[in-house]
């Protein structure tokens, strides 16, 4: 009789010109990170609007995540500042709505940080794990 092991289905949105290349660069280094990360590339970290994580979240993601340039490496010169205010807003929300803090992360990885890219990517899988299943916003129509 086998046991079904929980995993957290993450969500990532990352930029395309620092995190979407580190992504890739970890995974031509081979660097392991759980295949239940569902990596969504845009073009900036700036648009992602605060209306796609909690999409995210009501279709079933137990966390989400946004990977950006390092501040002031932008390609667009100034879109992870844009996203580091948009998001503080996006949190203060979220804790409104009940949902933990630990469940959304910001995080700034370049090209050439394939292994940040993994660990933060780690990390935030066990973070997500610990928490269990998100039923705060789930839209039941979307569960299989």
């Amino acid at each position: 009789m086998q046991v079904n092991e929980y995993k957290p289905l993450i969500v990532a949105f990352c930029c395309n010109w620092c995190s979407y290349a580190g992504a890739d660069l970890a995974g031509n280094n081979r660097l392991n990170y759980p295949a239940d990360v569902k990596i969504i590339r845009v073009p900036c970290s700036c648009r992602v609007n605060p209306m796609f994580v909690l999409r995210a979240f009501q279709r079933g993601a137990d966390g989400v995540i946004i990977c950006g340039c390092h501040p002031g490496d932008c390609h667009y010169t100034s879109g992870n500042y844009y996203t580091r205010r948009r998001m503080a807003a996006l949190f203060s929300m979220l804790d409104y709505l009940g949902i933990e803090k630990e469940r959304t992360r910001v995080e700034w990885v370049s090209a050439a940080e394939g292994a940040k890219f993994a660990a933060t990517m780690n990390d935030f899988v066990e973070t997500v794990t610990a928490l269990g299943e998100n039923k705060r916003l789930e839209d039941l129509r979307c569960k299989k």
